[in-house]
């Protein structure tokens, strides 16, 4: 273990909530401070988790100079300003995903991480994951042979309220960020970025997509499709279909992790992972090693991931047709 680190919470919500559940699992990581623009709200958070300060101005709580990293919480929208003022402070970020809302204030935030040489990182959970971990390590041995095709699909039904962050136009609100990054996310990940996107979405009264599906196609002809929804409980899963064989990712309500491998000629193994807390800690714990090891970002997940993370979701929203006011 290396020095412990003093962790802040900016923007103090549900999930916020988790990640500092997954924090208290670490012993390098100091529950130190949060920070939200409610005092009360600041206070009331810091209580329920065990935070030792609470403060009702952003700015208070970067001057403060014993925070060292800071997970930033906060809608979307937010993203780009929040990340830019941590970095101002000198303060390390692990940033909620999506990471902005749109490639330019992507570029912003890891241009000016770069140039001050701090560490960045977009909060993405499911690199970090057994289930995750596992799925590559099959792939890596090869007995499954090439991945030829790959279906990612998350979706819930959350009661509609035009005001809620996730119907919200204003806060970058729509399926596509919110829950379809996932699908993107894992797509890219093991398949790369597509050279064709076709996409189509229908759109909440708000104006923001509550659906949305998509094909990606690579120059060597194989495809992938994702989908996601505010109107089905298709729940989270991605399926990889491989020359010799099937893998089988999803996540289930009680949050374990369940993965399927299916190889030709061989019988079917069934992995099952219950990581406490649902594994938020993971991402905390890869921030930490990267400082202990002098990075200024992670090699799990690099800026440049996010930047082509970002770029594809641009993408998706142009031929969509989806737009934020």
């Amino acid at each position: 273990m290396g020095r412990k680190y003093n962790w802040g919470i900016l923007g103090a919500g549900r999930i916020a909530g988790k990640f500092s559940n997954g924090l208290k699992l670490l012993q390098n990581a100091n529950l130190y401070a949060v920070g939200s623009t409610d005092i009360g709200r600041a206070e009331k958070f810091a209580m329920d988790y065990g935070f030792q300060k609470s403060f009702g101005s952003y700015e208070e709580f970067l001057s403060d100079p014993d925070l060292d990293i800071v997970y930033i919480a906060t809608p979307h929208s937010h993203h780009k300003q929040h990340t830019l003022l941590c970095l101002k402070h000198n303060k390390a970020v692990l940033c909620e995903k999506a990471f902005a809302i749109n490639t330019e204030e992507v570029k912003e935030m890891t241009g000016e991480a770069t140039k001050r040489k701090i560490f960045l990182m977009e909060a993405l959970w499911p690199p970090f994951q057994p289930m995750y971990r596992k799925a590559v390590e099959i792939l890596e041995k090869g007995e499954i042979g090439d991945i030829i095709h790959i279906n990612s699909r998350f979706s819930f039904r959350p009661p509609y309220d035009a005001n809620d962050r996730k119907f919200n136009p204003l806060l970058g609100g729509g399926a596509l960020l919110d829950i379809g990054i996932y699908p993107v996310m894992d797509i890219l990940q093991f398949m790369g970025v597509p050279s064709l996107i076709k996409a189509e979405a229908s759109f909440a009264p708000t104006g923001v997509e509550d659906t949305l599906t998509g094909i990606f196609k690579y120059p060597d002809g194989r495809m992938a499709s994702l989908y996601c929804s505010f109107l089905t409980h298709s729940g989270t899963g991605t399926d990889i279909y491989c020359s010799n064989g099937n893998l089988i990712i999803k996540r289930v309500p009680d949050g374990s992790q369940y993965l399927a491998v299916e190889i030709a000629g061989k019988e079917k193994e069934i992995f099952i992972f219950n990581p406490e807390f649902r594994g938020y800690h993971f991402e905390a714990e890869e921030v930490m090693k990267c400082l202990d090891e002098g990075k200024v970002e992670s090699n799990v997940v690099p800026l440049s991931f996010s930047l082509n993370l970002i770029n594809t979701l641009d993408r998706i929203r142009d031929i969509a047709g989806i737009r934020y006011k």
